[in-house]
């Protein structure tokens, strides 16, 4: 009687962007997955997408829809790899066919960051001088901070983590408004000077945790994917997309959240606000969190009955005549 050759469990490939924070980020997730299942191979693949390659032009310009992902998801769809990993705040709301949204990991801090040149040391949002150089590429935040501090003057800053900070240091810039998780992610927290409380500047959706993509028919890798899941972030960020989503607005869009879970309620702030920061809506609403979609939606509605369809609509028309 012949032995039964057993065969090895498939290699599970995970694609990545090239940047610093994004393979510090995926490598986290493979050192998990590894810890959960040693018998099993995970290997990396990484490339370029058309966030990383266009630098010269500012976000909001370029159309942002899957400005950091399209490249990994066709790389799934044509099964190159498994997964990708991504920050969870560059996903957008609605996902290719055939694609889902298979994990959400735990959040780190999503605040943004007050980073400062040398020589405003010991400062802070209150107390730069008038007409300090702010560095943002987010709509968001330039809305937010245009809204409480209209006497900074903001300019608009590309490229990696590492590629900013040069440009702050070089005195291209007197600060910049990064997010508290990517620097603390890449070892960097001591460069914050202020976490930005959210009375002033509300988070990106899903700014902070990790978005895991794969095949919606993939049910190995969507079972092997449940070790990672994190439900506290789950439903905040779900809740915070499903808000972002019914407000039909992308990533480049002043538009930013707050979520709290306490035991099984869901606390969901959104905003939304003009680009000149003249005319800021927020408003908040508190739920169950197994219902955080409809809550998402819920809050998308009542923004939209202050008149934040009209400010959006604002905004696409300024962005499409290239202000």
């Amino acid at each position: 009687m012949s032995a039964t050759v057993s065969t090895p469990p498939r290699t599970i490939r995970i694609g990545s962007r090239k940047s610093q924070l994004a393979l510090v980020q995926t490598h986290w997730v493979q050192e998990q997955l590894q810890k959960h299942y040693p018998d099993r191979t995970f290997e990396v693949h990484t490339m370029s997408t058309q966030g990383d390659i266009i630098l010269d032009v500012a976000l909001a310009k370029i159309g942002d829809k899957g400005l950091f992902t399209k490249e990994l998801e066709v790389g799934m769809l044509q099964n190159e790899t498994d997964f990708a990993v991504h920050s969870l705040k560059d996903l957008p709301t609605n996902l290719p066919e055939g694609l889902i949204l298979g994990c959400i990991t735990a959040r780190e801090n999503p605040a943004d960051a007050l980073v400062l040149h040398a020589k405003h040391q010991g400062k802070n949002l209150d107390t730069l001088p008038a007409g300090a150089v702010i560095g943002t590429s987010s709509l968001r935040r330039l809305a937010q901070l245009r809204h409480y501090y209209p006497h900074f003057e903001f300019k608009d800053v590309r490229g990696n983590l590492n590629t900013r900070l040069t440009k702050l240091d070089a005195g291209e810039y007197d600060a910049l408004i990064l997010a508290v998780a990517g620097l603390e992610r890449l070892g960097m927290g001591d460069r914050i000077h202020q976490v930005i409380p959210s009375e002033i500047s509300l988070h990106a959706v899903g700014q902070g945790a990790l978005g895991i993509e794969c095949r919606a028919d993939d049910a190995e890798v969507l079972e092997l994917l449940k070790a990672l899941e994190h439900q506290p972030t789950a439903w905040r960020c779900l809740a915070e997309r499903s808000f972002l989503r019914n407000l039909e607005g992308g990533c480049q869009v002043p538009i930013g959240v707050n979520t709290v879970v306490e035991g099984d309620r869901l606390t969901l702030t959104g905003m939304v606000a003009r680009l000149d920061g003249q005319r800021l809506i927020k408003d908040t609403l508190e739920g169950a969190a197994t219902d955080a979609e409809q809550l998402g939606i819920d809050l998308a509605n009542r923004l939209r009955e202050q008149g934040a369809t009209e400010i959006l609509e604002e905004i696409f028309r300024e962005i499409q005549r290239g202000s």
